[in-house]
């Protein structure tokens, strides 16, 4: 792609890659486009609505939005980001990543989904924590996750929907006290992890929160 030399995709890639557009779920930003009818409701998608219908989750994650379709070249790229060590490879997307950002969440503040500290230790980096480098505004550690467990990328749906825990915990209460706030994440799935960062989040006093990915 000839990353080092310039952040821009190559013809070949851009082909590859598809971007999330048009009409999309308004809470969870997903692709109606390439989604069957009947799994959707108005403007919400039908894992949207069971989320909203839930007591606990209802307005916890105001919205999320992502950059591309999850589909099998983007699963490389990003495998090759959390993976293969590949951390050069996001900055061809900063400068979409930034754009998208002004026109959404200007304000607010950014606060990447953080990994554990064996998961840290064991990729060197955190792929949310370069991910928000992209969108040139100063990235707030505020979350942490209180034990190391399996990598989200093994569980089935039904074991991240059935997690009861809150795995995260807020580091400084007052600095989220009445604030927006963007969490960055590479790929919104079942939308379980963000929602439990969010959730933590509210709980502290935050104002609300929403979410940006470079995949869903």
């Amino acid at each position: 792609m000839g990353l080092k030399q310039s952040p821009i995709l190559c013809q070949d890639c851009e082909v590859k890659i598809v971007r999330v557009k048009g009409e999309i779920c308004r809470i969870c930003g997903r692709d109606f486009s390439i989604f069957p009818e009947q799994y959707r409701q108005g403007d919400c998608c039908f894992d949207c609505i069971r989320w909203e219908e839930k007591k606990d989750w209802k307005g916890i994650l105001q919205q999320n939005r992502s950059l591309y379709v999850y589909n099998d070249y983007m699963k490389e790229i990003i495998a090759k980001l959390k993976y293969r060590g590949d951390a050069e490879i996001v900055k061809a997307f900063y400068p979409l990543l930034s754009s998208e950002f002004k026109k959404i969440y200007r304000d607010a503040i950014l606060i990447p989904i953080p990994l554990s500290e064996e998961r840290h230790y064991e990729r060197g980096f955190n792929q949310a924590e370069i991910l928000a480098r992209g969108m040139k505004k100063p990235v707030e550690h505020l979350l942490k996750r209180k034990t190391h467990e399996e990598k989200q990328s093994k569980k089935t749906r039904e074991e991240r929907l059935s997690q009861k825990e809150n795995p995260f915990e807020v580091v400084d209460s007052n600095k989220v006290k009445g604030q927006k706030i963007i969490l960055v994440d590479d790929v919104y799935t079942t939308g379980s992890t963000l929602r439990y960062a969010a959730k933590v989040l509210i709980e502290a006093g935050a104002k609300e929160a929403s979410s940006i990915t470079l995949a869903r």
